[in-house]
């Protein structure tokens, strides 16, 4: 894409909700020679095939030795269509860190949005807590964590329940 194309994807998206974000990632192995593509890889082939992913490029610095372990770095420039994506991203790619290039100003969120990104956020915290328990807990206390669980769940069904009858509609 020429940079004009670039320029009005961009504005159109972020018209839209989208958001214009840098993302810095660290990676470190023994090997020196399997970091750049192992960085490249990560780019070019999983965070660019994400969902929600506009586009997506950057830049990988040469690795660098520190003590027995090499080291590299990336700086990837990534157009986002929702803010729900770019959570669901950060959650999936653990960058080092994340930067909001654009929009400049404030950053309206809907309430089905807000919502939305929670439920996401909820989704994703069940999960990583999912795979941790049943990673590290004996049988009896994964079944005990289980049960509490269940017990969460029914306590926030009745109270979505509530919160509906006091606003219907």
């Amino acid at each position: 894409m020429a940079k004009s194309e670039i320029d009005e994807v961009t504005a159109k998206v972020l018209a839209k909700g989208g958001v214009l974000v840098k993302f810095y990632f660290d990676m470190h192995s023994k090997e020196e020679s399997g970091l750049q593509p192992v960085m490249a890889d990560l780019i070019n082939n999983r965070l660019m095939k994400t969902a929600g992913m506009v586009y997506c490029y950057g830049s990988i610095d040469e690795p660098i030795k520190s003590e027995d372990m090499f080291s590299t770095t990336a700086i990837v420039t990534a157009l986002v269509d929702t803010l729900e994506n770019l959570v669901q991203i950060v959650f999936t790619f653990a960058p080092a860190a994340v930067e909001v290039v654009k929009p400049t100003g404030d950053y309206v969120v809907k309430q089905s949005q807000l919502q939305s990104l929670l439920v996401s956020m909820a989704s994703i915290s069940m999960n990583y807590s999912q795979y941790i328990l049943s990673n590290t807990l004996s049988k009896e206390d994964l079944e005990k964590v289980k049960g509490d669980i269940k017990s969460r769940e029914e306590l926030g069904r009745k109270i979505m329940d509530k919160l509906k009858g006091e606003h219907p509609k």
